[in-house]
């Protein structure tokens, strides 16, 4: 289970999608996501989805290696359909004790289950094709406006990129101790509930030890490197837009508005069909 986390994993590859600029796929991202929430319905979806499989294809990242990242929020998944099924308003179709199943609903948890879904594979293929260093360096040019305002960019995205990178290392670790104490005779898989939370003891107190020595051993290794921060500092490789990223963003933008008028037109197709079904009744009802 804690080996499916891949959250903070960088898979080595030399694809499009890894050369290009980290501003431009963080852009890119947040542009995806907010694209998933603008509409609700099957077309803009499908849009999105050939987005995703074509991006994710030029990544070059296998696909088995990202759906490993499915399985730790599956539980998640599910409860999100669930309560969508189960507990929405509309058109009843079946119901039992206190659940009822309705039309709208069933819409609703496919459509959030498919969001979800897209959403978790696109956010993970950033952290997939992406170096942590890169990625801070993009997130502080990307926020460096708000250095005027006296915001502390830098440390932020530092620590941003250092949580990322501690997210497998902390994994890996808590692996290490969860079978160094079954070896030792530690019930880490009874159904009691009680003894569950028992036996997670004897892991949180060496984890949270280890995390803690990690974390000192980084703090003297920034100072004996003289690391003050982001002022004065300078970069080894110095980020530049080339035409690889404009032409990303042309994609991205061509995307974007693919949706947002797909989204339009079905939603101007709708009410004008709904008018037309009213007229029709009316027109009906009155003869």
């Amino acid at each position: 289970m804690l080996k499916d986390v891949t959250l903070g994993q960088y898979y080595q590859s030399d694809s499009i999608i890894h050369r290009l600029d980290p501003r431009v796929k963080i852009i890119g991202i947040l542009a995806y996501m907010i694209s998933l929430f603008l509409f609700n319905n099957f077309i803009c979806y499908g849009i999105a989805a050939v987005f995703l499989i074509v991006t994710a294809a030029l990544s070059r990242v296998p696909f088995k290696f990202m759906m490993r990242g499915m399985r730790s929020v599956l539980f998640l998944l599910l409860f999100t359909v669930f309560y969508n099924l189960f507990f929405g308003q509309g058109t009843e179709i079946v119901h039992f004790w206190i659940f009822t199943i309705t039309y709208e609903g069933i819409i609703n948890a496919f459509y959030m289950f498919i969001r979800l879904f897209m959403l978790i594979i696109g956010s993970s293929l950033l952290t997939l094709t992406t170096t942590p260093n890169s990625l801070t360096d993009g997130l502080e040019s990307i926020f460096s406006p708000l250095k005027i305002f006296h915001m502390p960019v830098h440390e932020m995205a530092m620590m941003m990129s250092i949580a990322l990178r501690f997210i497998p290392i902390l994994m890996e670790e808590t692996d290490k101790i969860m079978k160094a104490q079954i070896a030792r005779g530690a019930d880490l898989e009874s159904r009691n509930i009680i003894k569950r939370v028992k036996g997670l003891i004897p892991i949180l107190v060496p984890l949270f030890i280890s995390a803690f020595r990690r974390a000192g051993d980084l703090a003297l290794a920034m100072e004996a490197r003289c690391y003050h921060g982001g002022v004065g500092r300078t970069r080894m490789k110095v980020m530049k837009i080339k035409g690889r990223d404009i032409l990303a963003m042309i994609i991205g933008s061509g995307y974007l508005g693919a949706v947002i008028t797909c989204g339009i037109i079905y939603s101007g197709f709708t009410e004008l069909l709904a008018v037309w079904l009213k007229a029709g009744a009316e027109y009906l009802f009155m003869r």
